[in-house]
């Protein structure tokens, strides 16, 4: 397993990092402490979760993931082996459950920071971040830019709430996700400017389909050392092959759920079925050659990845140890040529 520094923090952190949201949904909790267990025996420290896991949220499950992980914590005693990683919710109307619906107040992060860590049974978080934007950029999905009015928390104020945490003990540090270049910017000058903790990282949507990253972030995120936590490397599970011509494996989340439509607008599944049959005919598992593509980007510090199944966790995770070479690189820029992120 090799590892990263996390931004400017000084936490080298596995570069597979073990995402979390099907526990308590799809997993059951034994079937969660099992993918801990054999994460960690592969040199994985990195875990990654949220008050509102698993998914799809609803008041059911909320808390159920970090419930979850605090058992673990309890029951193994390796709470100090692990680099954990949990989210405050962005603002939701519809998600009134949730402090009557989730926002980036100082109450609501205070109370999603004391939530967390009892759900957790720890005392401490090492990065805390901020699920999506209190303000209504229209983030997922994204593909043309809609504007939104001025009611928000200011950047000023969620940064001085997540410091005073910070300065509790209660987080070490804090990153966003699903955030645009304009609002990690922001985030970033008003920390500088005010002798703030400034974000360690990034939790963004990115793969071989999903490209969209680079057109702004990357660049920030290497200049100003907020490494990416690369979510949904596997286009929610579409670059593996198994939805190809409109297959609906039992117990995946399309067929679970109905809610995969990320992928299926005009040319998404085109350029699913190119790098699919790309990586079939370098002899590539669809899978692995996904996920050692995200792994090999400069500006990546860690891929997050999600399994149901004990194989999928193995299969997944063996893909780090394979070798990226520039015939490859250039394999995958002829079929971007032709697919530039038709899906975001």
């Amino acid at each position: 397993m090799q590892y990263s520094e996390l931004g400017r923090t000084g936490l080298k952190v596995s570069r597979v990092c073990l995402g979390t949201m099907t526990w308590g949904q799809q997993n059951s909790e034994a079937e969660g402490h099992a993918q801990m267990d054999y994460a960690v025996s592969r040199g994985i420290n990195f875990f990654d979760t949220a008050e509102v896991y698993a998914v799809p949220p609803k008041a059911e499950t909320y808390g159920a993931t970090e419930t979850i992980i605090g058992n673990w914590f309890k029951a193994t005693g390796k709470r100090q082996d692990i680099v954990l990683a949990s989210k405050v919710t962005g603002r939701e109307d519809m998600m009134k459950w949730i402090r009557g619906g989730p926002r980036h107040t100082r109450s609501h992060i205070d109370s999603a920071v004391e939530g967390s860590l009892k759900r957790l049974q720890t005392d401490y978080i090492d990065l805390y971040q901020l699920h999506w934007p209190d303000r209504r950029y229209p983030g997922f999905g994204f593909h043309s830019y809609v504007d939104y009015d001025a009611d928000y928390e200011a950047f000023e104020t969620i940064l001085e709430t997540l410091d005073s945490h910070i300065k509790k003990g209660n987080i070490r540090h804090f990153g966003v996700s699903n955030e645009s270049p304009w609002g990690l910017m922001r985030f970033i000058a008003e920390s500088d400017k005010r002798g703030l903790h400034r974000p360690a990282s990034i939790q963004n949507c990115y793969n071989l389909v999903t490209r969209v990253f680079e057109y702004g972030l990357a660049e920030v995120s290497l200049r100003e050392q907020v490494g990416l936590l690369a979510y949904s490397p596997l286009a929610q599970g579409y670059l593996t092959g198994k939805y190809q011509g409109g297959a609906r494996p039992d117990g995946a989340r399309k067929t679970l759920f109905e809610r995969l439509g990320r992928y299926e607008r005009p040319g998404g599944i085109e350029a699913v079925d190119a790098y699919v049959e790309l990586a079939r005919t370098l002899d590539w598992s669809p899978e692995q050659f996904a996920l050692k593509f995200v792994d090999t980007r400069p500006f990546v510090t860690s891929t997050i990845i999600g399994a149901t199944t004990m194989e999928q966790l193995k299969t997944d995770i063996d893909a780090f140890d394979l070798e990226w070479t520039k015939k490859l690189e250039a394999q995958v820029d002829k079929v971007f040529k032709i697919h530039r992120s038709p899906a975001a």
